[in-house]
Order: structure tokens, then C-alpha cells, then sequence
């Protein structure tokens, strides 16, 4: 690591912008928060060099399969940087992980975190950590530990990242995918909560940099400030969507992220199959309008870049619809059925939306 030199001569870590006691600081303040995602398998605590599993818990399962994945929040966290709340993007990193390894059927287990900051204020680092927790919980695994870096010179001293990896399991014959769907099965949407983590940089440019809206204008047909709208926490569906195989029989989900509704659904339809989703069966919230009317996004676009208010599908048998509705419903998901599985014939994708958006 090169030394910068200080006014008085001498090298030193300070002098070169990174304050080691603020993060000894940071740590001592989220030790509370990682306490309470705890496991019985983790074992130790925060800080140590690596965080520890008790793999022994995975001898109940027959032919364990580990799922990983690891993300981050995007551009969100310039909102979350401009309004001064911390709390909130971690819970949003914590659904990108996890849901995306629920979608195989496995169960999350555990999470580490890397948040860069140019410079550490622990209040705010044990304020992000909080948010990972909280999302931890509700995602049912263990923060079992993370890293903060402070970048100096590279990021300036509000600016900060996070990402985040994780790891599940799932009992071999009981994964989840395309090699379970069947034609003339039915899609299941479930409501977003809002934008949740994607697309926000056509977001920030549609309504921040072009309209020049203030994040803390009140938007009449949104119903709160512009900012509280964009901050909305990502909804976490992983304990929603395993207590759903408990209930009905799921042949696979997708988690609606990056890249819209139908390329993410397409990602788990066999190549023999089309996925059919009708666009009158929903409406979506005001704010998927704002940024399309705003910015004069067509709506192909918007559909490629943004979740339009679905953030988790199911494909269910047609048989299971109904059980599965009842199910979402009694954990109080917002759901309904949205499609169909058909044969692929001519179609040259595996998922298409058809139809106009209710009103």
C-alpha cells in the first residue's frame, strides 16, 4: 500500500484519509444488529477473519445443493447518499441476494456485506449494516460478517457502495426450474413494492436530472415525497415463497430484477415453452407512469428496464393456482395469475407481455 505524506512529514494511514478508529467505532455500533440475525449453526461472533457455519445442520438433507449469489443495490444508493438515509439500502440488498437464491428452492442460510465508503462515518456504516440485518431477518438467514473499505481519493467523503453475497440450500429433488414446467401450467404474479432496485439510473435521469425534481417535493398522485417513493425498501420474498412449496406444488419462480418482467421470467421457461403474461391483469403503481410520462419513455423500454410492479413470479401447476393464491394471500402477499405456459411454436423468446396495463 503507497504512504501519502503528511503536513508535518511523516507517513501515516491518517494522513492518507483513512481513519482506522472511526471503523473500530462502526463495528462496535452493528455488533448489535449482526446479533440478531444469528443462527444456531453460526458460530463466534463479529470480527473475526471469516464467519463460520456449522455445516453439520446440512446431514438432514439427503443430497444437499448449495445455491450462492451475490449483487448490490445499483444507483439507489445515490438517493440514499442525497436524502441522508442509511437504514433502508440494506434491507434492499438483502432481496437482491436472497430472492434471487430462493428462486432455485433453496433455503437462505446465510449473508456477508462489503460496503466502500470515501470515508467512514460510523453512524451511518451501523446504520447500513442495521438495514442488512433487519433484511436478514426477514429473509431468515445469518449476517455472519462483512468488510468495510474506506477509499479515500477514489470515492468523496458522503459517497458509499454496497454489495453483498449469500448462500442457501436446497435438497436435490426438490430444486426448482425450467426442467419442472409444463405446458398449460399458470403464472402467478406478485406485487412489488415499489421500484425496488433496478432501473434507477433511468430513473435518476428521467426525474432528477431531466424534470428536475426535488426528492423532497410532495408528488400528488404518489402520495408522499419523491424521495420517500424511491427509497421504498425492496420487498424480500424468500420466506414467502418457501412457505409457498410447503403449501402448493411450485415447479419455479423468478425474481423480477434487472432487466424487466419478461426477460427474467424467460430465463427460467424451457426452450420447448412460452410464457404468456397478461398485462390487464394488474395495475401498476403510479410511479411506473410517472418516469414513463415524465421522461416520455415508451413502453417497451420501461417494460426492458423497470419491475412494473411485479417483483416475484411463481409457475404453479393449474391445479395448485388456486391453494397458491390462498397461500401468498394468508402471508399477506399481494398476488393474482397473470399467465399461462404455452408451446414455444414460432415465438423466438421464451415470455412475452400481452395486452394493456389495467387502469
Amino acid at each position: 500500500m503507497s504512504e501519502t505524506v503528511s503536513a508535518e512529514g511523516g507517513a501515516s494511514y491518517a494522513a492518507a484519509g483513512v481513519d482506522i478508529e472511526a471503523g473500530d467505532r462502526a463495528v462496535e455500533l452493528m455488533k448489535e444488529w449482526v446479533r440478531k440475525t444469528r443462527r444456531p449453526e453460526v458460530l463466534g461472533g463479529l470480527g473475526g477473519f471469516a464467519g463460520l457455519f456449522d455445516a453439520s445442520a446440512l446431514k438432514r438433507y439427503e443430497r444437499p445443493l448449495l445455491a450462492s449469489a451475490t449483487d448490490g443495490v445499483g444507483t439507489k444508493v445515490d438517493i440514499a447518499r442525497r436524502m441522508g438515509v442509511y437504514d433502508t439500502i440494506g434491507h434492499d440488498l438483502v432481496a437482491m441476494v436472497m430472492d434471487d437464491i430462493v428462486v432455485c428452492g433453496a433455503e437462505p442460510l446465510f449473508m456477508t456485506d462489503y460496503i466502500c465508503v470515501g470515508k467512514v462515518h460510523p453512524e451511518r456504516v451501523a446504520a447500513i449494516v442495521k438495514g442488512i440485518a433487519e433484511g436478514c431477518v426477514l429473509a431468515g438467514c445469518a449476517l455472519v460478517g462483512g468488510e468495510t473499505a474506506e477509499h479515500p481519493g477514489l470515492l468523496g467523503a458522503d459517497d458509499f457502495d454496497v454489495a453483498g453475497a449469500g448462500t442457501g440450500v436446497v435438497e436435490a429433488d426438490r430444486l426448482l426450474g425450467a426442467e419442472r414446467i409444463r405446458e398449460g401450467d399458470t403464472v402467478i404474479a406478485m406485487a412489488a413494492s415499489g421500484l425496488h432496485s433496478n432501473g434507477y439510473s433511468l430513473v435518476r435521469h428521467v426525474l432528477l436530472e431531466r424534470a428536475k425534481l426535488g426528492l423532497d417535493q410532495h408528488i400528488g398522485e404518489l402520495g408522499r415525497t419523491l424521495g420517500e417513493e424511491l427509497l421504498e425498501p425492496t420487498k424480500i420474498y424468500s420466506l414467502d415463497c418457501l412457505a409457498l412449496t410447503r403449501t402448493a406444488e411450485v415447479h419455479a419462480f423468478s425474481h423480477i430484477t434487472g432487466g424487466g418482467l419478461a426477460a427474467n421470467l424467460a430465463r427460467v421457461i424451457p426452450d420447448d415453452l412460452h410464457a404468456v403474461v397478461d398485462r390487464s391483469t394488474w395495475t401498476p403503481a403510479p410511479v411506473f407512469d410517472l418516469v414513463g410520462k415524465t421522461g416520455d419513455v415508451e413502453r417497451l423500454e420501461l417494460e426492458k428496464t423497470l419491475n412494473m410492479g411485479v417483483g416475484m413470479m411463481a409457475v404453479v401447476p393449474e391445479e395448485s393456482a388456486d391453494v397458491a393464491l390462498a397461500a401468498l394471500t394468508d402471508r399477506g402477499v399481494e398476488a393474482w395469475v397473470a399467465g399461462e405456459i404455452t408451446h414455444r411454436g414460432e415465438h423466438t423468446t421464451g415470455a412475452e407481455l400481452v395486452g394493456d396495463y389495467a387502469n
